[in-house]
């Protein structure tokens, strides 16, 4: 797993109230498959695989909200992804057992999409 310096630097000063929550929601979805990386896009760090993967929401604070942006299309049958948009979802956090409860979700809705790249 190899997180991105760029991305270490941009958590560190947003000094967000959920970082510990945003590094692990991070962690579990970089060692999901090692095919994936991460940058900065929109003001925001965000994943990538062959396309952006999700992005997270740094003006929400009193949850990790990470937007998926085709969201729309990974089949999700946990729930996971939220909304009703034509393209995007969301992935809402509240703490770390929320995390943890929704690792398998969330880790199931990355392979989804990387299969659905590789197709």
């Amino acid at each position: 797993m190899d997180f991105n310096p760029e991305v270490d630097e941009y958590l560190k000063k947003k000094n967000h109230p959920l970082t510990s929550e945003i590094q692990r929601v991070r962690e579990i979805i970089m060692a999901t498959d090692n095919k994936i990386s991460e940058t900065i896009k929109w003001s925001s760090p965000t994943f990538m695989y062959k396309g952006n993967i999700a992005s997270y929401f740094m003006n929400a604070k009193k949850h990790v909200s990470l937007m998926f942006h085709k969201g729309a299309t990974i089949h999700d049958p946990s729930g996971l992804l939220e909304g009703d948009g034509k393209e995007a979802r969301t992935a809402k956090f509240f703490d770390m057992e929320d995390i943890e409860s929704k690792k398998e979700a969330l880790e199931s809705a990355i392979r989804e999409w990387i299969r659905m790249q590789d197709a």
